[in-house]
């Protein structure tokens, strides 16, 4: 494949990824609010490993805006998309491996980011109670897609894809 059309195929790809996980696969309502807990985190991390920043950023937008717009979720489109965003540009593509020192550090400041951000969207669309409610949820959805970024991100380091992209 030439190289004018590998991030715009990579980002495609990488953005249906990110809605099947988010949308679909592990997907579980979060009780009092109308967000739910997912793995698409993971694949937004994987996508910013693997692809410049621009690219990235906008697979995770593309990706967990439509997720949401697809499932109950939809007045949480627009957080959604600036959030994932932000999170998307914390990581680098730069390194020869996905799971480095610099992308595994970088799930902290991602998982700040997105608690912050959905807490302030949960205020402003809810109330300040239902966004301390969310929290915990929020948190475990944070956790669970960094452990899935990990465990996939060493498989496939282990199988050299990083290489080959």
């Amino acid at each position: 494949m030439s190289k004018k059309l590998r991030y715009p195929v990579m980002t495609a790809l990488l953005a249906a990824l990110i809605i099947v996980f988010t949308a679909y696969v592990g997907h579980i309502p979060l009780p009092g609010s109308s967000g739910y807990l997912h793995f698409g985190d993971s694949l937004i991390f994987l996508a910013a490993c693997l692809l410049p920043g621009p690219y990235a950023a906008l697979a995770g937008a593309i990706g967990a805006g439509l997720a949401d717009l697809l499932t109950d979720a939809v007045r949480y489109a627009l957080p959604s998309v600036i959030i994932k965003t932000c999170i998307a540009l914390l990581f680098s593509a730069k390194k020869d491996k996905i799971v480095c020192p610099r992308n595994a550090l970088a799930l902290l400041p991602a998982a700040a980011i997105t608690l912050g951000g959905y807490f302030l969207a949960e205020w402003i669309m809810a109330s300040r109670a239902a966004a301390l409610l969310t929290l915990p949820f929020n948190l475990l959805q944070t956790a669970g897609s960094a452990a899935l970024f990990v465990l996939l991100g060493l498989a496939m380091d282990k199988a050299g894809l990083k290489r080959r992209v």
